[in-house]
């Protein structure tokens, strides 16, 4: 997979599909990298074009010098589509790459065909809740983290069913920078659509998982409250309810995709 030298930031990108084919993009969330979406890049790569990167500082993509907020990631889209000569995509994000989704439909949104956003909310937890994990997580490293996370990622079924992907998950969860993981929560606990959003122009999907503890259904249904058109769905699942339900939710965003 390559790599894209941008202003502030290297990216790793991966990018396949029919090369005159719509763009659609994928961004991962907090702590994982662009393999959370390799169910999705299989079949939509037979009808997208699919470009998927590493957020800065997870995966292979590097971290700059701060600061690490919605504008800075969503800036690393921007830089990415324009070193690649792409002036349009569709945008699908989970978590906090949902968060980057309403950014970039918010306040970038003739780049931005239609937003698919996942596991999002107005605000996603405290800054108490937020600076607490940061000070652990520097203080005691990826390890002390990641069983929570995996509990909150992934329902109890799924733990039992797929015990591979939770494992692979568990690996990129512990191969992930503690600054990159710190920088990601620091942008997550200053994101605040509380307002703003009545004007946005770009006609979103909102999804949510119907196990998720971070981020339940109540969020999402508060947050389609706000944008004029918004259409919402749950599935089964927690928080990365798009590995759980790949199938069902990979059919709802085809179909959405294909809308006018």
């Amino acid at each position: 997979m390559p790599f894209a030298n941008l202003r502030s930031v290297r990216l790793h990108y991966d990018l396949v599909g029919p090369e005159d084919a719509p763009v659609v993009v994928f961004s991962n969330s907090l702590g994982a990298d662009l393999s959370m979406w390799n169910p999705q890049a299989a079949e939509f790569s037979q009808r997208h074009r699919v470009l998927r990167y590493d957020t800065r500082g997870h995966g292979e993509s590097s971290l700059p010098t701060g600061p690490h907020n919605l504008s800075a990631l969503a800036g690393d889209v921007l830089d990415l589509l324009d070193y690649l000569t792409i002036p349009v995509v569709s945008f699908c994000g989970l978590s906090l790459g949902g968060l980057t989704g309403l950014w970039l439909a918010q306040n970038a949104p003739k780049r931005i065909r239609k937003v698919i956003a996942c596991s999002s909310a107005v605000k996603i937890g405290t800054q108490e809740s937020w600076d607490a994990r940061i000070e652990l997580v520097r203080r005691e490293g990826m390890a002390a983290v990641v069983p929570g996370i995996l509990e909150r990622w992934f329902t109890p079924a799924f733990h039992a069913k797929s015990p591979e992907a939770i494992q692979a998950m568990e690996q990129v969860l512990l191969s992930i920078d503690v600054d990159g993981y710190a920088a990601g929560c620091a942008a997550v606990r200053d994101a605040d659509f509380r307002e703003g959003l009545s004007g946005m122009m770009v006609s979103p999907m909102l999804v949510n998982g119907a196990s998720d503890p971070v981020t339940p259904p109540s969020d999402g249904q508060a947050l389609a409250a706000l944008i004029p058109r918004a259409r919402y769905l749950e599935f089964a699942g927690a928080h990365l309810f798009t590995m759980e339900s790949a199938a069902e939710f990979s059919a709802a965003v085809l179909g959405f995709l294909d809308t006018t």
